[in-house]
């Protein structure tokens, strides 16, 4: 069980939503007592978290918030039971990256820069809940298992979007506080209900 958190502001992050997204994520440390990551485009306005429970590739490799090929940046909670196949589907295909470690969050990685994100979703066997910034579209994806067994809160902010593990880790934005008008997005609503990917 790992933790996942994030911010989305298209006009821009700030050191300060950093800090939130920090906030965010270290309420989670139960979740992920093994390590933690942060990572942040300033520009893009995304800020991405994650508290991290080894178990599959327990060394350094396996760090999250985790980039591939200059594009894509993905923070992951969850397992695919199928990884393996995967990683030797894409190796069959001269498609896998010079591998770093053994964890299924690189093979998951490396399988969404090769076939995309939907066709990568569709091959994977697992319980998962996801963010993924695209660098090249601007765009972030949120995407849950068929059955939703992982869990995923979002909520919207007037325009920002701010996601996590735990609704209790979303408390933690100040813009939650003293009665504010936080409220789910529409996509967060679809996503609740039932497994799916929703890009904001």
């Amino acid at each position: 069980m790992c933790g996942i958190a994030g911010l989305f502001k298209p006009d821009g992050a700030s050191e300060a939503d950093e800090g939130v997204a920090v906030a965010m994520r270290d309420a989670m440390t139960h979740r992920g007592p093994d390590a933690s990551g942060l990572w942040r485009d300033a520009s893009a306005g995304i800020v991405l978290a994650h508290r991290r429970l080894a178990i599959i590739d327990v060394s350094a490799a396996g760090a999250q918030p985790m980039a591939s090929c200059r594009r894509y940046t993905l923070t992951y909670n969850g397992e695919i039971y199928n990884y393996l196949d995967l990683r030797q589907e894409l190796e069959d295909a001269g498609a896998a990256p010079p591998w770093q470690g053994h964890s299924d969050t690189e093979v998951l990685l490396a399988g969404i820069a090769h076939w995309g994100l939907t066709a990568t979703l569709q091959r994977a066997n697992g319980m998962f809940a996801l963010a993924l910034w695209d660098r090249e579209t601007k765009s972030l994806t949120l995407a849950r298992d068929r059955f939703g067994e992982k869990p995923l809160h979002v909520a919207s902010f007037d325009g920002e979007i701010a996601f996590a593990s735990e609704l209790k880790a979303l408390m933690r934005h100040p813009r939650w506080q003293g009665g504010s008008t936080a409220r789910p997005s529409p996509s967060a609503c679809a996503m609740a209900t039932s497994g799916a990917a929703h890009r904001l």
